[in-house]
């Protein structure tokens, strides 16, 4: 466990940080270094330059489950790049040819070819069962996994039934599966003591239809309905579930629910589990008080994990608040999200052994500063989770197995309808003009990349 230590100092910190990040990008193949080239859609690179044209791919993104047929498809295609003043050359020609009726089948297979080869860069299978060969070979790689059963909010108790049924049958599954893998005591034990195998992050969005900022109650009382019985269940089968947060109108629903559940008697020990902070919420701080309060009243064990995430429904939250008059809940410049992202990473660490850490990020500075941050306070890196997310960072996840350290990827599971909203976010912030993966695949150079924000 993490020995008390002098805070270390600015400039040895920073000394740390480039040291780690660039033993870390060295370990990135040659072949690898630019992410966004890895896609095989040319469009993508060009929606990174180009914010109307990014709009309209990922407007055509989101309604592909909803068409009928492939003329269906090359419609719709046309009509949203109709509203992109200059289309590039390769786009401009499919919107000519979508012209043509006996063509239009040609380009709506295309194009739906386009989307199921994105869609299956980030999600790795319908079911659990099948996302099986893909876990297996994370685990033989030294990568644990956390799986994500899809699912946006419901809309009526039923649906909230066949989400939870799902939870149910995915920890099984995967505790069946996973009982047989090969030991990796890298990943399955901190100073603590064991860390579970099995892993699934659920919404509480999706375990209820009644989540309402106007009637948060109703919507706790429900949600716990099915969420008990989960616990209950990760428990008998010595697994992690993990709780994630959506945005800001049902975050404070969220978590209070989760804390006063995990509050409970039967929960006291056990199973083990988590939940998330976003940094990009101006209250976060505050927000990360109110855990480690909870965490020093209860003695919890073993101890909730927090996993932290710089945020992604940050264009829902600004939009809401300006249609709204409201103050921005977000940061809006980069860097102050990502400074708050460093002290977050901070207090959590100081925080050990109330709390586990998982330090979730693709910036190689975020990664590299929790590493360094965590050595120099006299932590082991054992004590340090570090996560991504399937599909964004492969390259960061490899170099971090190869140099022993412990790291999870985020892997989520469901079909192409329930996936889409999910899909969409990681394209936008795979072609962020702000990501780091972005400014990774323009050449911008290390120095740079791992400076202070």
């Amino acid at each position: 466990m993490t020995n008390p230590q002098p805070r270390p100092n600015g400039d040895e910190l920073e000394r740390s940080i480039r040291e780690i990040g660039a033993d870390l990008a060295s370990a990135f193949p040659s072949s690898a270094r630019h992410p966004l080239r890895s896609l095989d859609a040319r469009a993508m690179d060009f929606a990174s330059a180009d914010q109307e044209l990014k709009a309209a791919l990922f407007r055509f993104v989101d309604v592909t489950p909803a068409c009928r047929s492939l003329d269906d498809l090359a419609r719709h295609l046309r009509e949203f790049l109709r509203e992109v003043p200059e289309a590039p050359p390769p786009l401009a020609a499919a919107m000519r040819m979508a012209d043509v009726k006996a063509a239009r089948p040609a380009i709506g297979a295309a194009a739906a070819a386009g989307v199921r080869h994105m869609a299956h860069r980030f999600i790795i299978g319908e079911t659990p069962a099948s996302a099986l060969a893909v876990l297996r070979d994370l685990w033989q790689h030294g990568v644990a996994s956390s799986v994500d059963l899809l699912g946006e909010a419901t809309m009526t108790q039923p649906e909230a039934d066949r989400y939870a049924a799902r939870c149910d049958e995915a920890l099984r599954e995967l505790a069946a599966a996973e009982a047989s893998w090969p030991s990796r005591d890298v990943l399955e034990r901190d100073s603590i003591g064991p860390i579970r195998r099995t892993n699934v992050s659920v919404k509480i969005s999706a375990l209820t239809p009644l989540l309402r900022p106007d009637a948060p109650e109703r919507g706790r009382r429900d949600a716990a309905e099915r969420l008990r019985p989960l616990l209950h269940q990760a428990d008998a089968l010595g697994a992690h579930i993990h709780i994630d947060m959506e945005s800001l109108d049902s975050r404070e629903a969220v978590f209070d629910l989760v804390l006063d559940v995990l509050s409970e008697e039967e929960f006291a020990r056990g199973p083990s589990a988590g939940m998330v902070l976003q940094a990009y919420l101006r209250d976060s701080p505050e927000q990360l008080e109110r855990i480690l309060a909870w965490a020093a009243q209860t003695g919890r064990s073993p101890p909730l994990t927090v996993r932290l995430v710089k945020g992604a429904y940050w264009d829902h939250e600004l939009v809401q608040a300006t249609q709204h008059g409201w103050p921005a809940p977000v940061f809006e410049v980069k860097a102050e999200c990502d400074r708050n992202f460093e002290a977050l990473t901070r207090r959590l660490l100081d925080a050990r052994p109330r709390v586990r850490v998982a330090v979730a990020s693709h910036n190689l500075r975020s990664v590299a500063h929790a590493i360094a941050y965590n050595r120099m306070i006299g932590g082991e890196d054992r004590d340090l989770e570090l996560q991504v997310l399937r599909g964004l960072g492969d390259q960061l996840q490899d170099s971090l197995a190869s140099r022993g350290l412990r790291v999870r990827t985020y892997c989520p599971v469901g079909d192409l309808v329930a996936g889409m909203a999910y899909l969409v976010r990681r394209l936008l912030e795979n072609t962020s003009n702000e990501s780091f993966l972005h400014e990774q695949a323009r050449g911008t150079s290390l120095d740079v990349l791992l400076a202070a924000p």
